[in-house]
């Protein structure tokens, strides 16, 4: 059975998570990480793992600096002792739309590493636009963790291996011209993860849809064709992946 490593369940985007639940389950996927962005949503996350399929990540997205609190972090620290809440995510950097917040971000960034740190947590984290950036953020911790939706370079993609991360891997390799494709071709299946970040990123043939963890089949079967593997194989090691990462 499959895991989505990574996925945003909330209320905005989907009214009936029980039949979300059903799809994913009826695509082998028994097992679902939600990520939190803010402080709505952590608070969601939290609810969501009351359910025996969910695990969760709580952390403040880069692009709701502007209006997550001191409160949002405590909220954060104060939850990190439960269960079911295995990371802190989704954390990092973003400089597509807003370059002039940059100390800003990695402020904010650097202070969710520290927590990570302190606690023993791995990090699932964001980065757009802000490789170099994020690289220095995280070499001045002692954290592991995920770089999710990774889509740099094999250069790239080595750093953060050698670092000890996992890379996040999700619908964006299936899209017409993705150079992710050949970097993938050439990283090892122990060093991937599958996530969907629903509702976002749907893979083709269903792009311009909503996304759901359900999709998790297709993007496996997707990367056993670039890999010549197995969905057996792929299973497994993504599976043991994960739990070198997460309590999971």
């Amino acid at each position: 059975m499959f895991c989505d490593t990574h996925c945003h369940l909330f209320q905005e985007y989907y009214k009936d998570v029980d039949k979300i639940i059903l799809l994913a389950k009826e695509s082998g996927v028994d097992r679902m990480i939600v990520a939190g962005c803010d402080g709505k949503s952590n608070q969601e996350v939290l609810e969501l793992v009351q359910r025996k399929e969910f695990y969760g990540v709580l952390g403040i997205h880069p692009e709701e600096i502007y209006t997550s609190t001191l409160r949002d972090m405590g909220f954060i620290k104060e939850h990190l002792s439960h269960s079911k809440i295995i990371g802190i995510g989704e954390i990092g950097l973003d400089y597509h739309y807003d370059k002039e917040n940059k100390d800003e971000q990695i402020r904010l960034f650097e202070a969710q590493l520290g927590l990570a740190e302190e606690m023993h947590m791995p990090v699932v984290v964001h980065s757009r636009e802000a490789t170099l950036d994020t690289i220095s953020c995280l070499k001045k911790y002692k954290v592991k963790g995920v770089i999710h939706s990774f889509s740099g370079s094999l250069e790239t993609a080595k750093t953060y291996i050698d670092m000890g991360f996992l890379l996040g891997v999700n619908g964006v390799i299936t899209f017409k011209n993705c150079h992710l494709k050949e970097v993938i071709k050439k990283i090892d299946l122990h060093n991937i993860v599958l996530e969907t970040d629903s509702p976002y990123l749907t893979p083709v043939p269903f792009r311009g849809k909503q996304n759901d963890p359900s999709k998790i089949k297709n993007i496996a079967e997707f990367i056993c064709e670039l890999k010549d593997v197995s969905i057996e194989e792929l299973v497994k090691i993504t599976n043991e992946n994960i739990k070198r990462i997460f309590d999971i």
